[in-house]
């Protein structure tokens, strides 16, 4: 009777495991990089500048702006320095309408991105996940940057994907 109860609770142990939601954003953060770095190698370098209608922001400029946008909520959820622009991008963020991004260009800085947002995240303190931080008009917790953020990126990755469709090109499968 010892033994099958030592055996059953043996057996419990890893059901009984649980993920912190620290884990679960590292986990969840390289996912999402890894899938959208394959929706944005999935376009050809020559439609990096397609958009599906005037108002809409470029494939390239799409990727740029997922990259742009990661690494300023990385930094603010945990206080790390976001890294410069690279000059292109510096280029394209001061008059984003008119500057194109493209693919040799936009992957780099968005591998540069969620490289930045790995060691972030899994550096972030307990406290820090808790404690509002940004600026003034944007207060939130680190937990709630790197949570809308990630919300933020699966969004336009969508988006993406949708511009790929319109080209006529299938875009990866999807990865969780």
């Amino acid at each position: 009777m010892k033994t099958n109860l030592l055996t059953i609770l043996a057996l419990a142990l890893p059901a009984l495991a649980q993920t912190t939601v620290k884990d679960a954003l590292v986990k969840h953060w390289k996912t999402s990089g890894e899938f959208t770095l394959a929706v944005a190698r999935t376009m050809p370098a020559e439609s990096y500048n397609f958009r599906p209608d005037p108002a809409e922001m470029s494939f390239g400029q799409l990727m740029a702006h997922i990259a742009g946008i990661n690494l300023n909520a990385c930094a603010n959820a945990t206080g790390m320095t976001r890294p410069a622009l690279p000059s292109k991008i510096a280029e394209w963020a001061k008059d984003t309408e008119k500057v194109d991004v493209d693919k040799e260009t936009a992957i780099p800085f968005l591998s540069d991105s969620f490289d930045f947002c790995n060691k972030a995240v899994a550096a972030i303190s307990p406290n820090r996940m808790d404690t509002v931080v940004g600026p003034p008009a944007r207060n939130l917790t680190g937990f709630e940057w790197l949570w809308a953020y990630f919300t933020h990126t699966a969004h336009h990755r969508g988006q993406a994907e949708v511009y790929l469709r319109v080209k006529g090109i299938k875009p990866p499968d999807y990865a969780f």
